[in-house]
């Protein structure tokens, strides 16, 4: 665990050593805020709660949690302290999960950040507070998975931009598989069992039970699963990158 510790303690603080991440931090607010109040029409709903805010979580993080996640190996193949990690007495393992921790943790600190957000709508009327923590927690977990794909994507190449390519192309057949534009192309000549299929692994469908305030087991089970299957694959591909080398 104190592996574990340290490596996160490395990367949460390589975060910050740059610039990049408040100038990420402040582009996501202004992004946040943009589409809360004013693409999804906030006053014009007269509705006190945060039903835009989150509704458009999906794809802004499709977007910006693979920038979060794309510097996590790529960045260390590139400089070449790859090599340098590996041969460092620290469990592959440790290394694997440190750094995934990190990306998480400066989500979560970027989701933090929206607090003011929360607050603004507590000001103006008295909506129902939890189905807005429902909603966060439904945020950092789905913000979770995208980084875990993100992660392992991000082992496989030395290329950030690759990385981040790769990772939305991914993360986007991962949440379109749930619309009904996909689903009814299915449908006209696979079963009904095999739309079902494809619809559950969609992340909307799991994301918008939460969002709603419904806290379904299967749907943190869902998230659960799919991070750690990334986490997973993570981990196989250092370890062909170390075997090969």
């Amino acid at each position: 665990m104190s592996v574990v510790r340290t490596v996160f303690a490395r990367e949460f603080a390589s975060y910050f050593s740059t610039p990049v991440a408040y100038v990420f931090l402040v582009i996501y607010l202004i992004m946040q805020g943009m589409f809360t109040f004013y693409v999804g029409h906030f006053y014009q709903r007269e509705q006190a709660d945060l039903v835009s805010f989150f509704a458009y979580q999906p794809w802004l993080y499709l977007f910006l949690m693979p920038a979060i996640a794309m510097r996590l190996w790529a960045e260390e193949r590139r400089s070449g302290t790859f090599e340098l990690l590996l041969t460092l007495p620290i469990p592959l393992g440790a290394t694997v999960i440190g750094k995934y921790l990190a990306a998480v943790a400066f989500a979560g600190v970027a989701l933090l950040l929206t607090a003011p957000i929360w607050i603004t709508v507590n000001w103006l009327g008295s909506p129902d507070n939890g189905v807005i923590i429902t909603g966060y927690v439904g945020s950092l977990l789905l913000a979770s998975a995208y980084l875990a794909i993100g992660a392992a994507l991000s082992a496989t190449t030395k290329n950030q931009v690759v990385a981040f390519i790769l990772s939305v192309a991914v993360c986007f057949l991962f949440l379109v598989s749930g619309l009904p534009m996909v689903l009814d192309a299915f449908s006209g000549w696979a079963g009904h069992q095999i739309v079902l299929t494809i619809a559950n692994l969609s992340f909307l469908t799991h994301f918008n039970n939460l969002q709603k305030g419904v806290v379904s087991l299967a749907d943190v089970v869902y998230f659960a699963a799919v991070i750690a299957l990334w986490l997973w694959i993570n981990a196989l591909v250092i370890e062909s990158k170390r075997e090969a080398g």
